[in-house]
């Protein structure tokens, strides 16, 4: 349940006119109304966000982390000693430290990071929270994820390996198509000899996934019910957060958790900022986020389309969710 735009990273709270531009494209369809996973993410987003990630429901977090710990050496043993590392939407980086501390126990330089994000507060945490960390350079770039791997790659020595790192599932938050498409654009950015870290949660028991995406407490909810109270905060909106609910479906065929937001009633609601009011029917949703869930197969498969060989993948058993190491051929 990570937010991500395509090529873009998360969080990330982009300018007021964009929000209303996708507000107005996403609520007027005549079907499936939907808006941009990416504007979950505001102030209080993000502190909601947080919490979940602490509930017992959601271990997509827990075995990301998991998993860099017990298999960091192993992941960096598979790459050349002279390494450059980037991260793709870093964050504020606390799990990244597990893969840098190995990087830097083995290696006879300095190891260079450069995490990525759109967000100067994030990285300004990263920087924060990782360059205490001896034989580890932190050079933040702020940047979408593409722009920011083109210009880290150009940093990179004669001889010098780039391992990127896109962890946390990220890569379930991108549409089928698009996510083949992202990896495949991160591949022509490489050269042969790098590789790519991906983070995937994987398909579990239908009911442990609903239950992850709508938790007993009601923090997801609150998460998802937050993003029609930012409308109305920044765009004059008049919702009623009452009058809907929150709503998470498995979508067997796509292989994704889907989050909606359903009107109780018929309503209609008024919007200041785009001049015009909204039409919902009871039962109308609108679709607010997809987190796709891959088997390890799918994973190699679509790795391997777009270029890169799957050298080893790590698996969290108590929390299906693995890291694959994808490398350049």
């Amino acid at each position: 349940m990570t937010a991500s735009a395509m090529f873009a990273s998360a969080p990330q709270q982009p300018q007021r006119g964009r929000f209303a531009a996708d507000v107005r494209s996403g609520l007027c369809r005549t079907k499936r109304k939907t808006l941009p996973s990416q504007y979950l993410y505001d102030e209080i987003g993000s502190a909601l966000f947080e919490v979940l990630t602490l509930l017992p429901e959601y271990g997509l977090t827990r075995a990301d982390s998991r998993l860099l710990l017990r298999h960091a050496g192993s992941i960096v043993d598979e790459m050349p000693r002279d390494l450059l590392i980037v991260e793709l939407g870093s964050g504020s980086g606390t799990k990244t430290r597990h893969v840098l501390e190995a990087a830097a126990r083995r290696a006879s330089n300095t190891v260079r990071y450069l995490p990525i994000d759109i967000s100067g507060a994030a990285l300004h945490q990263c920087r924060k929270t990782l360059e205490s960390i001896h034989g580890v350079e932190v050079r933040p770039l702020e940047a979408s994820y593409l722009e920011g791997l083109h210009e880290a790659v150009q940093r990179r020595h004669a001889g010098q390996a780039v391992l990127v790192l896109f962890l946390g599932s990220t890569i379930g938050n991108f549409a089928a198509r698009d996510a083949r498409l992202f990896v495949r654009q991160i591949r022509l950015a490489l050269q042969p000899g790098d590789a790519l870290l991906l983070g995937a949660d994987l398909v579990k028991p239908r009911e442990q996934m609903l239950e992850a995406y709508d938790d007993p407490i009601g923090a997801t909810a609150a998460f998802n019910l937050n993003l029609l109270a930012r409308i109305n905060r920044e765009l004059g909106g008049e919702f009623d957060l009452r009058s809907f609910r929150h709503v998470a479906k498995w979508n067997e065929k796509a292989s994704r958790i889907e989050m909606h937001l359903e009107s109780r009633v018929d309503q209609q609601v008024r919007i200041a900022d785009l001049d015009r009011a909204i039409e919902f029917d009871k039962h109308e949703t609108i679709w607010t986020e997809s987190s796709h869930k891959f088997r390890t197969g799918q994973i190699a498969a679509m790795a391997e389309r777009a270029g890169f060989e799957c050298r080893q993948q790590w698996v969290d058993r108590e929390w299906p969710f693995a890291e694959s190491l994808l490398v350049v051929v």
